[in-house]
């Protein structure tokens, strides 16, 4: 039997099709036509030897077999740039500062930090988790090269930010469970005697946030107190972690964008609650300098290309 080797034009096209949601998209992307892009997904089954794509509607949905593939894909194209990367940047050398908020720690640390430094084993790399407000005053103090966090829009015109996607903010909860099972929903149903539709009660909504200065904090409070929703600090602390754990508990509902939630929690039906709708928040990129030296500039590459595809990968969710 012949072994099989994927072609990664090919492949490049296959994942494109899939994160734009769209082949035409993927081909006007590429620069191709639809046809050319169409006769490689032919050729890429052939070479499967089974079928990758089944209908689904108007449109067409991944097999089994075309779920694992292309979980092959994304490794194996991400480990072409690695390749080429380390053949352009081989010699590089340098010092990279880097900052992140924790929402983007676990999600994206270890595979940017390890493809970096894999491609570019003579730059030193130092990283923090901080808080945006932190982070950004590091950057002032010249203490951070780069940094990844929430845009407050209230940042000063000495750094020089870059949005890199704006993202919903939602009602998290306990990921198995009913939503604020306990004390809220009982004592609701013993004051109004309503049900759990009423929107009556005047029950306070338990809160699990941050420890001020915080603007998601600020955010949250504001949009209650506009709605008319009474609400009460049931747990805060400064560690994001902390918040996973007394969400997932029941003590209260938090609120963060869907990037990087961990799997004992969940997004809420905000409507299933009788919560009001939460505006967006902008993820942006900022540099101490606008024109630094190439080892930032490469770092900070990669951790643009990691956040895009991550955005791309869970569509429904992000946007």
């Amino acid at each position: 039997m012949s072994q099989v080797m994927f072609d990664l034009d090919v492949l490049r096209s296959f994942s494109t099709g899939i994160a734009l949601g769209s082949y035409a998209r993927a081909a006007d992307r590429l620069g191709r036509s639809t046809s050319a892009v169409s006769a490689q997904l032919k050729k890429l089954e052939a070479q499967a030897g089974t079928v990758l794509f089944r209908k689904a509607g108007r449109g067409l949905e991944l097999t089994d077999a075309g779920e694992t593939l292309l979980a092959y894909a994304h490794r194996m194209l991400e480990l072409n740039e690695e390749a080429g990367a380390a053949m352009r940047g081989a010699d590089l050398q340098g010092w990279v500062r880097l900052g992140l908020q924790e929402d983007f720690g676990e999600t994206l640390l270890p595979a940017v930090l390890g493809r970096f430094a894999r491609a570019h084993p003579k730059v030193r790399i130092e990283a923090c988790v901080a808080r945006s407000a932190e982070l950004r005053e590091r950057l002032e103090l010249g203490k951070l090269d780069l940094a990844l966090a929430w845009d407050a829009g209230d940042h000063p015109p000495s750094l020089h930010a870059e949005r890199v996607a704006r993202l919903p903010l939602q009602w998290i909860g306990p990921a198995s469970g009913d939503v604020l099972d306990a004390a809220w929903w009982k004592e609701r149903e013993r004051r109004e005697g309503a049900g759990r539709g009423a929107r009556k009660s005047r029950e306070p909504l338990p809160l699990v946030l941050l420890d001020a200065p915080c603007p998601l904090r600020d955010i949250v409070t504001q949009t209650l107190d506009r709605a008319g929703v009474p609400w009460r600090h049931a747990f805060t602390s400064a560690s994001l972690a902390a918040l996973w754990a007394a969400s997932s508990a029941g003590l209260g509902l938090t609120v963060r964008t869907p990037f990087g939630l961990p799997s004992h929690v969940r997004a809420i039906d905000r409507t299933a609650v009788g919560l009001p709708a939460l505006p967006q928040m902008s993820m942006a990129l900022y540099r101490a300098q606008a024109n630094a030296e190439a080892p930032v500039g490469r770092l900070a590459t990669l951790l643009l290309e990691a956040v895009r595809q991550h955005v791309q990968m869970a569509p429904a969710q992000m946007h």
